[in-house]
């Protein structure tokens, strides 16, 4: 991309990543195996489109453990300007599971959604959903979001959109956020693909930052962390999210969680790594302090 373009992608804010959307056949299993390792998982929602999730909450960022719900004849197709949330995660989970989306904050999805147009990178019409959630004290709460979708050709088992909260306060909330393992944030996301520069353009587009080029890895700064596309010609030969990096600031007593569940894990850097084999598809990696941002 010339460099005139590039500066015109990058935007003045850098955006927050927001969530990852873990797919698993079976929430439940899901659920249990990340209670195992210490986290407080959320009450099952469920969705008009077709999908039922759990969330594991930290502070402005999350997982959403989705599965596909009982009716799968409520899932609505792909149309023309119409991106189907429940049509690709049951697509997703008819090959394999794992990290489906990545999503980034929105001040405005539906300007969002016009620069993803303009940019050729997602002509779909936002989409605006709202349900009742619960506060710790088992009060209900409206939490309503908009989403802009973007579609990446050279990575077809990646999805990306951006979500706007238009009830923060009704979501975010540290009693959520309190995991007995002390978990604090999601770090890094990462992308398994044979060559990362072909993905630099849309990415580019995606996130209004110009890509930081490392060895045979590109890093795409987030304002709480980062996404990270490394070249794996093996995990990678079909071009997906691949890992999560998350803060754990004690280790040992992480570690010693580990060896009482019986939880296979590897040493890494500033951390341990739970490899994507046994793990819902997902390389989990549990770092002692931020060292990707």
């Amino acid at each position: 991309m010339p460099p005139l373009e590039m500066e015109q992608i990058v935007e003045s804010r850098l955006r927050n990543l927001d969530h990852i959307v873990l797919a698993v056949r079976d929430l439940e299993a899901a659920a249990s195996f990340f209670e195992r390792l210490g986290f407080q998982i959320g009450a099952r929602n469920r969705h008009p489109w077709g999908t039922e999730n759990r969330l594991i909450q930290f502070d402005g960022s999350f997982i959403e453990l989705i599965t596909i719900g009982s009716d799968p004849s409520k899932i609505p197709p792909h149309g023309a300007g119409q991106f189907s949330f429940g049509a690709f995660v049951r697509d997703y989970l008819g090959q394999r599971e794992g990290i489906a989306m990545l999503v980034l904050t929105s001040d405005d999805a539906i300007a969002d959604a016009g620069r993803f147009d303009r940019a050729g990178i997602g002509s779909f019409d936002p989409f605006y959903f709202e349900r009742m959630g619960r506060r710790p004290d088992g009060s209900a709460a409206l939490v309503a979001f908009t989403l802009a979708f973007a579609t990446n050709a050279n990575a077809p088992l990646a999805a990306f959109f951006v979500c706007q909260h238009h009830f923060p306060r009704n979501f975010w909330n540290p009693a959520f956020q309190r995991h007995s393992n002390g978990g604090r944030s999601i770090l890094s996301v990462e992308m398994a693909v044979p060559d990362p520069s072909i993905h630099a353009a849309f990415l580019s587009d995606f996130t209004g930052r110009p890509a930081a080029r490392e060895a045979r890895e590109l890093h795409f700064q987030l304002g709480n962390g980062c996404l990270r596309v490394a070249a794996d010609a093996v995990r990678g030969a079909i071009p997906r999210h691949h890992a999560v990096s998350i803060e754990m600031p004690d280790i040992a007593s992480f570690v010693a969680r580990l060896n009482a569940e019986g939880i296979a894990y590897d040493a890494i850097e500033d951390g341990v790594c739970l490899p994507a084999e046994r793990n819902f598809g997902t390389e989990l990696r549990f770092r002692r302090k931020a060292a990707d941002r």
